[in-house]
Order: C-alpha cells, then sequence, then structure tokens
C-alpha cells in the first residue's frame, strides 16, 4: 500500500462562511451507594449557571477526542476516572441552550460499583454524589443548569 496524501479541503473552500459551533461534553455518573441510585454533580464555579449544581463536562480541546474530552473533564472536575466505562449516551444541540454561543453537547454515560474520593477541581466549586430521587419530582433537592 502506498503513502497517500491526507484529503484537504477544496479550492475556494471558505470555512468562515458558516457559523461557529462549539462542541462540549457531558458526563453522567451513575453509582449505587446504600442501595439508592447516585449521580455524580458539580457546582459550577463560574458563570453561566455559577452556583448551580450540573453534570461535570466542559469543551473539547482542538487536539483531542470527544471521549479524551469527556475523561479530562470528569478527572479535572471531579478527581473521579472512569475512562474506561465510558459510553456515549446522546448529543444536545439545540440552538438556544447555552447564552455564550451555538454549543453542541455529547454526553457520556459511566455507571460504576465504586466512586471512591470525589474532589472539585477547575472550574467546579464542589463535587457530590447525589440521590438521583432527590432530584426527580415537583421539588428537587438541587437546581440543575
Amino acid at each position: 500500500m502506498r503513502d497517500e496524501a491526507p484529503p484537504r479541503a477544496p479550492d475556494g473552500y471558505d470555512p468562515d462562511a458558516f457559523p461557529r459551533v462549539a462542541v462540549t461534553v457531558d458526563v453522567v455518573v451513575l453509582t449505587l451507594q446504600q442501595r439508592r441510585l447516585h449521580v455524580l454533580l458539580v457546582e459550577r464555579a463560574a458563570e453561566p449557571w455559577q452556583g448551580i449544581w450540573a453534570l461535570p463536562g466542559g469543551f473539547v480541546r482542538p487536539d483531542e477526542t470527544l471521549e479524551e474530552a469527556a475523561a479530562r473533564e470528569l478527572r479535572e472536575e471531579t478527581g473521579v476516572d472512569a475512562s474506561a466505562h465510558l459510553e456515549q449516551l446522546r448529543t444536545y444541540g439545540d440552538p438556544g441552550r447555552d447564552p455564550r454561543m451555538r454549543v453542541v453537547t455529547v454526553c457520556y454515560l459511566a455507571v460504576l460499583p465504586e466512586i471512591g474520593a470525589v474532589t472539585a477541581g477547575t472550574d467546579a466549586a464542589r463535587a457530590e454524589l447525589v440521590a438521583v430521587d432527590a432530584l426527580l419530582g415537583p421539588k428537587p433537592a438541587r437546581r440543575l443548569a
């Protein structure tokens, strides 16, 4: 097999002819504690949604895959390593879902038998395991971003 040149954009192609779109990843980490299903959440330390609880996640860097970004963001924001257990769950892309710009988010799922220590980092003020049933219903225990 001979070496082939990588594909290139056609002559005259203008990437600025299309609107810029950012890509982020979010990670849903589920585990059982005391026979109750828990999810790992972070309290956002910065806007948008400063002080509001959310799934761990953030922007994908230009040099990483989506899965690498999900594993990195989870480690940075919570100290949890679920890289061996990440499964792509769903993609969200409603135009108005993020006030900063058009953002497409790829959501990952990890179901872990044990989480270990949880430590907030980077743009997370706090990180905690929260019972899923406490987040459901008409009066959830926490407001989510």
